[in-house]
């Protein structure tokens, strides 16, 4: 996959203004992210709500936590796991924006976060 897949590249760089690590680090985390959880997508399909899905990734809501394990599994800091986790929501608003379903997608989030997955 390209530098920022599944994300779009618009919404990294909204990311990557809002985050807290250097916005060309993002890209990398977003790629070491998807690497993890490119395989896992068969696991996320039947544990988590999918929302989204497209020939090139799925949009799931996922427990408010989900990005402290991911993080720790793969040794992120917790800047670069708050990076990650603003991108794939980012994603999810911007899907939420393109279907209408924004203002559903805004309440999600208050109590569960977003996870992109692409779909190699």
């Amino acid at each position: 996959m390209t530098r920022g897949d599944p994300l779009d590249g618009q919404v990294l760089v909204l990311a990557a203004a809002k985050a807290s690590v250097p916005a060309e680090r993002l890209p990398e985390l977003v790629d070491q992210v998807q690497a993890d959880l490119g395989p896992r997508l068969e696991t996320y399909r039947r544990t988590y709500e999918a929302v989204a899905e497209s020939p090139e990734r799925w949009v799931f809501l996922v427990p408010l936590d989900h990005w402290d394990t991911v993080g720790e599994r793969l040794g992120l800091t917790a800047r670069e796991c708050e990076a990650v986790r603003r991108a794939h929501e980012e994603q999810l608003r911007r899907v939420g924006t393109e279907t209408g379903r924004r203002e559903e997608f805004e309440s999600a989030l208050d109590i569960r976060s977003a996870a992109v997955v692409g779909v190699e």
